[in-house]
């Protein structure tokens, strides 16, 4: 299982629908509202 970076709600990669590339790492997400939050700032959820 995946953890959403967003709002840290545990993912099932083989079912998610969400999911976003970043730096050659994928990040999967429980909703589409939570992927355009990142997509829009990544590092704001990686702490960078």
């Amino acid at each position: 299982m995946a953890i959403d970076p967003v709002c840290r709600m545990k993912v099932d990669e083989k079912t998610a629908k969400y999911k976003s590339e970043h730096e050659g790492k994928t990040y999967y997400f429980c909703s589409a509202g939570c992927k355009t939050d990142f997509d829009g700032d990544p590092g704001q959820y990686l702490g960078a």
